[in-house]
Formats: C-alpha cells, sequence, structure tokens
C-alpha cells in the first residue's frame, strides 16, 4: 500500500472530525513555500520568475511553525523554488516531525545526496522527487541534461538510508503515454513508495505558454496512461482523484484546501493564482470571494485546471461525504485495473502536442551553479 495505514488513519479522522464540527471549509494539505529560489530553471514554473531579491528571501522556521499551527492541517507540503536551498531546512523539518505533520519536501534532488545528512528517517518524512518521465523526457522537461540521473542517484541515497520516497510527475500537452507507464515501471523497480500526478498549470509567470493542457486533452493523456494500469504500480493520491484525471468524475475546486503560505503571506485563492494575500488563515477563508474561483465559475482563469492542488482535496472530501464514496474509495483501492479497450487504442496514436511547432522554450540561466551550492 502506497500510503502508510497510520498516515490514512490520521488523515480520516481528521476529515471526519471536520464533518462532526460542520465546517464546509477546511484545509487538507498546508503548500508552505520557505523560499523561491532553485537550482533549475524549468520552463514551465511559475513560482521562479521573481527579481533576485524576492529569490533571495526566506521564511524562518518560527514563520513556518506558526502558518502551520495556525492553519492545522495534517500533512504539509514543502514545495518551492527547491526546499534544500534554505539554509536552515533541516531544523524546519524537525519542528514540524515534533509537531507530528505528514510532510511531503518536495525536491528536484539534485543536492538531495549532499544535504540528506540535515534529516532523520521518520514515518512523518517523505522526499517527494520531481521526476517529469523518463530520462530524456525530464532532462527535456527541466531544462537540464543529467538531472534525471542525479535525481536517481538521490532517490537511491534516501532509500538505502531508510526515508520514505515518492514520486511527483507534471504532465504537459506532448506526453508520450507509452513512456509514462515505463516510467512508472522504473521507478517501482527502483522501489519508491508511490507516485504522485498532476497535468500542468499554465503559470502567468512561466515562460513557456505553450505547452498546457486543456481539459479535455488532460482527460485522453491520463486515460491511456492510467486505465489498464499494472497492479505492481502504486500512487501516493486519492483514487478517486485518478478517477477525475481519467474522465470518470466530475468535482467542483476546493481551492481552500490545499492553502499556500509563503515569503508573501496566505496566498489567494490558491497556489496557482496570486490574486493578492491574507494576513491570517482565517482572513484567506472569510475574505476570499471562493465563487469566482474554479472551473464552474467561469474564470477564464481557471478554465483547464485539473491540477492536485485545486481538486484533490474534493476527492478526499468525496470519500468521507457519504457510504457511497467511502465504499467507491475502497473499490478504486483494491480493484483498479480499469480495463479499457479504447485507452489501449490510444497507446497506439503518434504522440502530437497541439503546439508541436511550438518546442519546449530552453531558459538560459546561471541558476545550475547553485547544485553545488
Amino acid at each position: 500500500m502506497a500510503v502508510p495505514i497510520s498516515q490514512m488513519w490520521t488523515v480520516a479522522t481528521y476529515v471526519l472530525k471536520q464533518k462532526v464540527k460542520g465546517r464546509k471549509r477546511y484545509p487538507l494539505v498546508l503548500m508552505l513555500e520557505p523560499l523561491f529560489r532553485c537550482n533549475l530553471a524549468c520552463a514551465g514554473c511559475g513560482k521562479i520568475q521573481y527579481p533576485g531579491h524576492v529569490l533571495k528571501m526566506e521564511l524562518t522556521p518560527e514563520e513556518c511553525f506558526r502558518a502551520v499551527e495556525e492553519c492545522g492541517a495534517p500533512m504539509v507540503s514543502i514545495p518551492g523554488g527547491e526546499p534544500l536551498l534554505h539554509p536552515r531546512i533541516g531544523e524546519i523539518v524537525a519542528g514540524l516531525v515534533e509537531r507530528k505533520k505528514y510532510i511531503y519536501l518536495c525536491t528536484n534532488a539534485l543536492l538531495l545526496k549532499q544535504k540528506i545528512d540535515l534529516f532523520q528517517p521518520s514515518k512523518y518524512l517523505t522526499f517527494s522527487v520531481h521526476l517529469d518521465g523518463e530520462r530524456e523526457h525530464h532532462d527535456f522537461s527541466v531544462c537540464l541534461e543529467g538531472g534525471y540521473d542525479k535525481a536517481l542517484e538521490g532517490i537511491k541515497e534516501a532509500l538505502g538510508r531508510g526515508f520514505r520516497v515518492t514520486t511527483n510527475t507534471t504532465l504537459f500537452d506532448g506526453a508520450d503515454p507509452k513512456s509514462v507507464r515505463a516510467f512508472f515501471d522504473e521507478m517501482m523497480e527502483v522501489g519508491v513508495e508511490g507516485m504522485m500526478l498532476s497535468p500542468g498549470y499554465s503559470y502567468d509567470k512561466a515562460p513557456d505558454q505553450n505547452h498546457f493542457l486543456g481539459r479535455a486533452r488532460t482527460r485522453r493523456l491520463f486515460r491511456a496512461i492510467l486505465a489498464n494500469r499494472k497492479p505492481s504500480w502504486r500512487f501516493n493520491q486519492s483514487p478517486l482523484f485518478l478517477e477525475f484525471l481519467m474522465g470518470k468524475r466530475e468535482y467542483p475546486c476546493t481551492a481552500w484546501g490545499m492553502p499556500t503560505f509563503n515569503i508573501f503571506g496566505w496566498q489567494k485563492p490558491c497556489y496557482l493564482l496570486q490574486d493578492g494575500y491574507a494576513d491570517s488563515f482565517q482572513e484567506l477563508l472569510e475574505a476570499t470571494e471562493w465563487a469566482n474561483y474554479g472551473t464552474e465559475s467561469g474564470n477564464p482563469r481557471c478554465a483547464n485546471c485539473m491540477v492536485h492542488s485545486g481538486y484533490e482535496a474534493s476527492a478526499v472530501n468525496d470519500t468521507f461525504s457519504s457510504l457511497r464514496g467511502l465504499w467507491q474509495t475502497m473499490k478504486a483501492t483494491f480493484n483498479h485495473t480499469y480495463e479499457d479497450a479504447g485507452a489501449l487504442k490510444l497507446l497506439e496514436e503518434p504522440v502530437r502536442p497541439v503546439h508541436a511547432y511550438n518546442p519546449l522554450v530552453q531558459i538560459e540561466s546561471n541558476r545550475q551553479q547553485e547544485i553545488r551550492a
């Protein structure tokens, strides 16, 4: 099983308590961004296109702890930027483990071998390594030759030391479903605990705006990838969210389920959009016009979004909203091959992105030098 029983129990009891209290909006995962600085310059990233003085800013451990306690979510995801560049990341993680939060430290793993002595293996800590597919595709996606091999070294080092390790994969227009499925086989052979998937989101600041998936193409791609799946594949995600990506379910956006706290404060309304900041988590909940966001709102910026930060909390909420939701989750967990002859035919189709004549932007940057920092 990709998610340990203790973590599943913690999340389940937390969600049920929110239901008993009658809370319609509650956080499930805090997206804690201690910095935006990174040692990669990926063309599809909207987090690193800030001026230099912003990229030098960092949250202190104390600010991180206050945000975690204020939010109250049982899980904390630490993206960035590259968290391993934060000079006090070991202290931040240790404090969250002490608070018994389940942590997903999102990293490109280029520095993982070098920094791993900052951490101790714990059921509360998972290294979530960014890998966008097989070697050639990943290196092209992150604009760094050799990035895949370096990340794989970090994964193997962490696994060898007893750490929990998952992968997180962002898929863009033009992804080859056959290659993605082969990547799943590679990761299971390496021995990661589970895999996480999400379609890319078209950040306003991302240099490449041509390779983000629309909703119809997202469903088509994920149907090809996730139908007829192998029993050996393990996913560290809600099975109902994966069905949502395949087009088997419809969910409204629950952006408050994964709120974001970073150097500017509580980001409105979600991890992906920046429509201002709140001074407190309560202000974020109360002052944000939630009806203005999500595909159902008609907001053009939300029209094609199917990203986990908006919809996985919706799937988890569905699980615990009724006995039917719980049964469907159990069914999807233990009977998940999803035989689909039509999806097999999709695997044989030639891969041709909508923007086939707009190759992925390659960004010239001196940030690669920070790999050795």
